[in-house]
């Protein structure tokens, strides 16, 4: 009966082991009447533990992701990725980056975003030889570009809903006019700068755990990208950040980040790099979690 707060510590001994975690109630709900109103069960996720309370169901959003604070974002950067392949159906060539932009924040809008959390930008938009340019959004302006019969684009989508972030990246290819699977590909160069980005998040998966650092990262995969022959690209030279309610308060992919991986909910993979001495970039970003010390997408 008493309401549940929105911030609380929890702390009990569980078979002689201290546990400790903080998290926010984002969901209660009271007992059907067949059950025992006078005593409740609390389950924190983390510890696999049941803890006892009053009259109503506390479900907590712990470092390791409960299973409802995990779906509101995965909701959020699923509205990204059909965005993207809304996109990828509906680009063409005639059309300039500014029509881009209006169609992704169009279809991020009509599928559930509330709003934009970067500078309010729903799609940061490259092509051709600008596909290189790295920028604040608080500098950016969409150019009226025209997409070219073959060309190259990089689309950058921050779509918010309730205060909670997606962030997802791609680059996209356009021959005779329309945009091919990355397979399909027939420009060499760019077929390889998109197979480079894969190859780079699957060695970050395959190298990180909840221990690295975000400056451990930084420097592996800097180093990975100069020996493939690549440049990174960020006008701050990170790699991602952490995911959070307000974009002052990202951590990222550099060097004297000393926070380790696991100590965030979630961060992001996003190289932007290009080869020395070529006038086109690449872009592709994911989001990441760990859970039971695996490193998931979201």
């Amino acid at each position: 009966r008493a309401p549940a707060p929105p911030e609380a510590d929890v702390r009990r001994e569980i078979n002689g082991r201290k546990t400790e975690a903080r998290g926010r109630c984002f969901a209660r709900k009271r007992l059907p009447r067949f059950l025992n109103a006078t005593k409740v069960l609390l389950f924190m996720q983390w510890h696999q533990t049941w803890f006892f309370c009053e009259d109503v169901i506390w479900l907590f959003q712990s470092n390791q992701h409960c299973k409802g604070y995990e779906m509101g974002y995965k909701e959020v950067q699923r509205i990204a990725k059909e965005t993207m392949i809304f996109a990828r159906n509906n680009i063409h060539s005639g059309i300039t980056l500014a029509d881009v932009r209006e169609l992704c924040e169009k279809k991020l809008l009509e599928l559930g975003a509330d709003s934009f959390w970067y500078w309010g930008i729903g799609a940061f938009v490259f092509s051709g030889d600008e596909t290189v340019l790295s920028i604040s959004g608080r500098d950016y302006k969409t150019s009226d570009r025209v997409i070219d019969e073959n060309d190259i684009i990089t689309i950058d989508l921050s779509p918010q809903r309730n205060s909670i972030w997606g962030d997802y990246a791609r680059t996209l290819i356009v021959e005779n006019g329309v945009v091919v699977d990355d397979e399909k590909c027939s420009n060499k160069e760019w077929k390889n700068g998109i197979d480079t980005e894969i190859e780079l998040h699957a060695l970050m998966r395959t190298f990180v755990t909840p221990q690295t650092t975000f400056e451990q990262l930084y420097f592996y995969m800097n180093k990975v990208i100069k020996k493939l022959g690549y440049i990174n690209l960020d006008f701050l030279g990170n790699l991602g950040h952490s995911i959070t309610k307000q974009k002052d308060d990202r951590i990222y992919i550099e060097e004297g980040n000393t926070v380790c991986l696991g100590n965030v909910s979630f961060f992001t993979f996003e190289p932007h790099i290009s080869l020395v001495n070529s006038k086109y970039g690449y872009k592709r970003e994911d989001i990441y979690y760990f859970e039971n010390d695996e490193l998931k997408e979201l």
